[in-house]
């Protein structure tokens, strides 16, 4: 019989399951609400949607357990730590604390569960089903609502002494730049990621005053998807904000090959849809910033898996 493995995509809205074979094969899916006031509440609702794709799966192979990925997941404890986006995340006073994630949903199931991050998983989809098949030495990099990385080395995904390395979104792109969330200034994430875009489109309307089709939407309001298509219909502004984009991602990913030496860099995420006016730049920034040893010698592939199971996809990697 077949091998099979869960893979749950836990965010902030909704976790996203699915029961996936060896070869990467989406068999069964189902969504459930992560919007619960306890985490008690969330792992009762999850475990009833395992247990319904268990019983509609069975007759096709046997289950090996299930992987999971999650905000500030640690994969050496298996928790949840401090999670200010999951409303069951949450001690008695409100405040973000710690949850023992996989053991609550391993005891509700019966099922070994293994937990990390999603750019992690990300990252270890791709190394199992995706464009890194046969690589064993790349970086990961996710550029969604934020900026998010995992990496591998010597076909591990490395995690450091505390679960948490591969923050590479918060490394510093611009000294002194942009606030962001984290608390810190000038992080890539502030730059390269789908918020990132819609604040560089929104500082170059203020700073120049070029006609663009972006003066017609309410500045507040104006979205990465809004700056694509006006990019798409030639609008200078929203081209010349996609290659401002790539040069600082291309510089930042020439500093993560001096670190890491990676066969090549992935790169995965909504932004993507977009790499028609970054890629150059960024790959011109990336080699102008690199040793003579990695110079025009680092691929760079975007995700082959599909956009709608990827998260799925490499939540389950983690059980193989």
């Amino acid at each position: 019989m077949k091998k099979l493995a869960i893979g749950i995509d836990i965010g902030g809205q909704s976790a996203k399951l699915g029961v996936v074979d060896r070869d990467g094969n989406v068999i069964e899916t189902a969504v459930v609400t992560s919007i619960q006031p306890t985490v008690q509440e969330f792992v009762s609702d999850l475990a009833r949607a395992v247990n319904n794709l268990r019983e509609k799966t069975a007759h096709l192979g046997e289950m090996e357990g299930i992987g999971a990925d999650a905000p500030n997941a640690n994969c050496l404890n298996g928790s949840i730590e401090y999670a200010p986006n999951l409303t069951w995340g949450r001690d008695s006073d409100g405040q973000p604390t710690i949850i023992p994630l996989a053991e609550l949903i391993s005891r509700a199931t019966g099922l070994r569960v293994t937990l990390t991050n999603d750019a992690n998983a990300a990252a270890l989809g791709e190394h199992t089903y995706g464009a890194a098949i046969g690589i064993d030495n790349f970086i990961m990099l996710t550029l969604g609502t934020g900026v998010g990385s995992g990496i591998i080395i010597d076909g591990k995904l490395v995690y450091g002494h505390d679960g948490f390395a591969g923050e590479l979104g918060h490394v510093c792109a611009v000294p002194g730049g942009r606030p962001c969330n984290c608390g810190l200034y000038g992080c890539l994430e502030t730059y390269a990621s789908a918020t990132g875009v819609a604040r560089s489109a929104r500082q170059a309307l203020h700073e120049s005053d070029k006609p663009s089709i972006l003066r017609d939407i309410d500045e507040d309001r104006i979205s990465s998807k809004d700056v694509y298509e006006a990019a798409k219909n030639g609008d200078a502004t929203a081209i010349d904000v996609f290659r401002f984009t790539g040069k600082l991602l291309g510089k930042a990913m020439a500093d993560f090959v001096k670190f890491s030496a990676p066969e090549a860099i992935v790169l995965f995420g909504g932004l993507t849809h977009a790499r028609q006016f970054f890629h150059d730049d960024m790959v011109e920034a990336m080699n102008a910033n690199l040793l003579k040893i990695w110079k025009n010698r680092i691929k760079i592939l975007y995700s082959s898996l599909p956009e709608s199971n990827a998260a799925i996809l490499g939540a389950s990697s983690l059980v193989w």
